[in-house]
């Protein structure tokens, strides 16, 4: 696991809340942006890469609606602009 995904952990070994989802996310979000750079072609990756970010938005969506404060937390620690 990351190291911003362990910060937004309520415990130890916690791997399914909706923030440490989001921060899982948003790595893998980077990564593949970054491979879409270099390999603009690569159709696979970039319906990997849509589903990811929709995945995301869905996810604090949810975190918007039910733990505000845990929504505002992920968006500063995770510098996600919404």
């Amino acid at each position: 696991m990351s190291k911003k995904a362990r910060e937004l952990a309520i415990h130890d070994k916690d791997t399914g809340s909706s923030e440490v989802q989001i921060a899982l996310l948003t790595e893998k979000i980077q990564t593949l942006s970054k491979h879409m750079n270099l390999f603009k072609k690569d159709k696979h990756s970039s319906v990997g890469l849509l589903k990811a970010v929709n995945r995301r938005k869905k996810l604090l969506d949810y975190l918007k609606r039910n733990k505000l404060e845990s929504y505002k937390d992920v968006i500063s620690k995770l510098n996600i602009r919404k």
